[in-house]
Order: structure tokens, then C-alpha cells, then sequence
């Protein structure tokens, strides 16, 4: 079942689902948006070959890149970056990060795979930007560029895994 802004509001009220920052004009019908943070990692275009691999990790291929005076991102180009927000989740909530429509019409897909955010996370949001279009798009922080989406789970969990303490 998917959360509404009563809904989500209730809950954040109740802190079953804790924002912060918390900007409640974030809050829509069904989602809230989330802000896109000052520093993004830029893959190192050298690099011709990534190996799949259970331990595959992005910072080795990657550099981190402050975005306070803006990043042009290039047509094709695929960067990670993070959320401002850190968001934390019961054991009953999940959430999907997803594009928002806006941006999307234009080319920019804030996040383009791995959307799902497991129930009893706390952490701030790493996300898999990427530019589709055929123009360049400059990316500045402080832009809400994506939005959550809430969903009541049957049963409860907590995610213990790999990325619970995620940073960029």
C-alpha cells in the first residue's frame, strides 16, 4: 500500500518515518522530493573495463566532485550523488526513489536503477544520475531532484547489509 501525504504526514508526526532536514512544502500527494547534495563521484572515463563482481566498489573507479558551482553533466554521462536528507525507516515502511517528471522530460534521470529502500534504513540516499538527452544539463546542489515513495509492508525487517551506513 502506498503512503499519501496524510498518510506520510502522520507517520513522520508519529516518527515511525524521521526527514532531515524535514521540508514539509517537500511533501506531495504521494512522495516527498528530495534534495540533490554539493558533491557528486565522476567515473574516471579512462577506465575501459569494470569487472562484475560481488565486491565491485564505484570509489575505485570514480573520484568525488564538489558541485557547489554547478557540474555539467554531458549527454550519456552517468555520475552518483547523494541526498541531502537522511532518511530513516520502521521495520514496516519501504520506499522508492524514483525520477521526477519534470526533470525527466528534459533528459535527466536522477535515479536510474536500485530505486528500492529497504524498511529500517537510516542513511542518506546515494543516487545513480544520468543524463539521457542529447544537451548538456547543469547540476547544482539544493535542487530536489527525485522523490520517495512510501510503501506499508506485510510483515517487518531491518536492513543490515552492506550499504546501512552508505557514504559517497
Amino acid at each position: 500500500m502506498i503512503l499519501t501525504k496524510n498518510a506520510i504526514l502522520r507517520e513522520i508526526r508519529a516518527r515511525q518515518i524521521v526527514i532531515r532536514p524535514f521540508d514539509r512544502s517537500a511533501v506531495g500527494s504521494a512522495s516527498i522530493d528530495l534534495t540533490l547534495g554539493d558533491t557528486i563521484r565522476v567515473f574516471d572515463a579512462t577506465q575501459s573495463v569494470v569487472e562484475l563482481a560481488a565486491d565491485v566498489d564505484p570509489k575505485q573507479y570514480s573520484k568525488k566532485t564538489s558541485i557547489k558551482r554547478g557540474y555539467i553533466l554531458r549527454p550519456g554521462e552517468f555520475v552518483l550523488g547523494m541526498t541531502v536528507e537522511t532518511i530513516t525507516l520502521p521495520s514496516t515502511i519501504c520506499g522508492w526513489l524514483q525520477s521526477r517528471s519534470r526533470f525527466a522530460r528534459i533528459g535527466f534521470m536522477s535515479h536510474v536503477a536500485a530505486p528500492f529502500i529497504c524498511p529500517g534504513v537510516s542513511n542518506r540516499q546515494v543516487l545513480e544520475i544520468y543524463n539521457v538527452s542529447n544537451h548538456n544539463i547543469l547540476l547544482r546542489p539544493g535542487i530536489k531532484v527525485c522523490q520517495l515513495i512510501f510503501q506499508r509492508c506485510e510483515g517487518a525487517a531491518v536492513y543490515r547489509g552492506k550499504f546501512r551506513r552508505q557514504t559517497l
